[in-house]
């Protein structure tokens, strides 16, 4: 393969990247995707807008999309990014505000968030998406979470069988449905709990402790106590708590967790430091779900093809993760954010030229990623898309 150079543009390390193009899609390099072409906009429409209860029998919409198989897809792919089954692994659960600007179907004002929107629940395993669900505004955080898991941990241990697993999720995840199905299913779990005077009173020695040595040494302090805790009447039994007496500049700034994990598995600072502080780090995913991806743009008016419009948005992310797995890893963008990667390897200009047989990318002679685009390119194609990193 020549290179080639037109008007101060050129191919990336001496060999332009090259895609065959056809119509029909017989020259798709897997045999499962010979034979289909991809689909244009006016495809994407009709998916969007079909009903898949009457796709079948409509004469214009006779697409449709099969949710179900789009959601196993998302923990297959996660499945099959490992070479082995993990000891352990940790699913974390939160839901966001998707606000909205016209009248969608399941439009409702949420009174926190201040604004009438949706509010999508997701389930990432580290940097993996494994759920992304629409829902109304109109419902608790946690609701459907108990069928979501059910779903998820059922896919995972089918491959997975001895895999620990462990959910992780703020106070509004501090449901007796979710504790009780983890107990009942040998899930473990580690949730925020929402402070009231009788969790306060159970740490006020902590509290005071904290306070003296707050004056005394004149820095933030901060002390642990684990114990026994039942509320009065939503939970069936006592549980596991971790409260986190902590005194700041500000004044006391009490937390608790709540958990199935022994105390010998982690002890109550590292309970509540090491392991329940680590779900911070899903709020950068929904980040670059939300704003470097933009799943929040779901303007249709059915719930049905906003759904359709976030699987959209969370299989960008899934192939950006891949690529940042399996093509970036070792380079200097290897724990690079979405929007980063779109905007220094995907959202570039070039030059197209179309013969019959090929389509020629010819960058700029002056982009300045030019070797890592190579070597990203070159990585791929040395390995299978999915091969394992674990």
């Amino acid at each position: 393969m020549s290179s080639r150079s037109d008007s101060g543009r050129r191919s990336i390390a001496g060999s332009p990247i090259v895609i065959s193009c056809t119509g029909t899609g017989e020259r798709r390099v897997r045999d499962r995707d010979k034979g289909c072409p991809l689909a244009g906009s006016s495809t994407l429409n009709r998916l969007e807008l079909s009903d898949p209860a009457s796709a079948a029998g409509s004469r214009y919409k006779r697409i449709a999309a099969d949710a179900q198989a789009l959601d196993r897809l998302l923990v297959d792919v996660f499945l099959d990014s490992y070479r082995k089954p993990p000891r352990e692994i940790w699913l974390d659960l939160d839901a966001t505000d998707d606000p909205l600007h016209g009248h969608q179907e399941g439009r409702f004002f949420h009174g926190y968030y201040g604004c009438y929107c949706y509010l999508p629940l997701y389930i990432f395993c580290g940097e993996h998406l494994l759920c992304a669900r629409l829902r109304s505004s109109d419902r608790d955080a946690a609701d459907g979470s108990v069928q979501e898991l059910q779903r998820i941990v059922g896919q995972i241990r089918e491959r997975w069988p001895k895999t620990r697993i462990i959910i992780r999720g703020d106070s509004g995840f501090c449901r007796e449905a979710i504790m009780r199905w983890c107990e009942e299913n040998q899930v473990g779990y580690l949730l925020g709990l929402a402070r009231n005077a009788r969790l306060v009173r159970a740490i006020g020695a902590q509290l005071h402790e904290a306070y003296e040595d707050h004056h005394r040494r004149g820095r933030p302090a901060r002390r642990f106590r684990d114990f026994a805790y039942r509320t009065r009447k939503s939970w069936s039994r006592s549980r596991r708590v971790v409260g986190k007496a902590e005194y700041l500049a500000k004044g006391a700034n009490p937390r608790f967790v709540v958990t199935n994990l022994p105390p010998a598995r982690a002890g109550a600072r590292r309970l509540y430091e090491k392991l329940y502080c680590a779900r911070g780090e899903m709020e950068n995913r929904i980040k670059e779900q939300q704003l470097g991806l933009f799943a929040d743009r779901t303007s249709a008016a059915t719930l049905r093809a906003n759904q359709l419009r976030l699987y959209f948005a969370s299989f960008a992310y899934v192939l950006l993760c891949a690529l940042r797995r399996l093509g970036l890893r070792g380079s200097a963008l290897a724990r690079a954010q979405c929007t980063t990667i779109r905007l220094k390897l995907l959202k570039i200009g070039v030059r197209l030229t179309i013969t019959v047989r090929k389509v020629w990318l010819s960058f700029s002679e002056s982009y300045p990623y030019a070797k890592d685009f190579a070597q990203i390119l070159a990585r791929l194609q040395s390995q299978p898309l999915w091969q394992a990193s674990g």
